[in-house]
């Protein structure tokens, strides 16, 4: 299992035993969290799932594609350089523990 932890726009958090291989998009929806819509089911088709990568978390989730860059064009709320599609995050041992902030509005 990995541990994610999602923080709510009012700081509240939730931290879920995930799956490994799960997405965080996944995890989120199939736990009730809310901030996490999914509309797509993570097909990266929309910005439901933007989510922003807790800085001590960056470097270890990677960058995102030219695609989620697209993507997020169309998010509700502001794009900034830690924002990523949830969907696109796979949960992995080396992310046992990750952290992500959700943002204001998803729709």
């Amino acid at each position: 299992m990995v541990k994610v932890t999602y923080v709510a726009h009012d700081g509240e958090s939730t931290t879920i035993d995930a799956e490994e291989g799960a997405s965080v998009m996944k995890t989120a929806v199939s736990h009730d969290v809310d901030g996490i819509v999914g509309e797509c089911g993570g097909s990266m088709m929309c910005a439901t799932c933007h989510c922003y990568v807790d800085e001590a978390w960056a470097d270890k989730v990677g960058t995102r594609s030219d695609d989620e860059d697209d993507m997020l064009e169309g998010a509700t709320s502001e794009v900034t350089d830690r924002s990523r599609l949830s969907c696109q995050i796979k949960l992995t041992p080396e992310l046992d523990g990750l952290v992500v902030h959700l943002p204001e509005d998803q729709i």
